[in-house]
């Protein structure tokens, strides 16, 4: 990797330049990102042939020269119905059963047709733009 798009390198003298250098960088993320979704891909495409060929099985794992594989299961939740999961939230004030967070999309979707959305406010989010010249 340059020197320049290591975290704390100087930066070029001016904001031009600057521009350059941060659109330098975001395409060497995203390119990164690509190789990265890839590699995420055959991960995932290795642990359901995994899954599927140890389930299918009396073995309980398998080992190769390196590393042992077997299947875990793990009891995780899921909403049925969210209605009556959301009373129940409401009722004994168990709001720790939420994460925080906001549909963003939806919210500004209902604020822009003009429909008020108690406990919300608007700010401006600086960023920064960058075309190609």
């Amino acid at each position: 990797m340059k020197p320049e798009y290591q975290l704390g390198a100087p930066l070029p003298a001016s904001i031009g330049l600057c521009a350059d250098l941060y659109a330098e960088v975001r395409d060497l993320r995203l390119a990164m990102q690509k190789v990265v979704d890839e590699v995420k891909a055959r991960e995932t495409e290795v642990r359901e042939y995994i899954i599927n060929s140890l389930s299918k099985s009396d073995d309980t794992g398998a080992a190769g020269k390196r590393y042992r594989a077997q299947v875990v299961t793990k009891l995780k939740p899921s909403v049925r119905d969210w209605l009556e999961f959301m009373k129940f939230v409401f009722k004994y004030n168990r709001f720790d059963l939420l994460q925080k967070r906001i549909a963003e999309r939806a919210v500004l979707d209902m604020l822009e047709a003009g429909e008020s959305v108690p406990g919300i406010e608007r700010f401006n989010a600086v960023d920064v733009s960058i075309t190609k010249i």
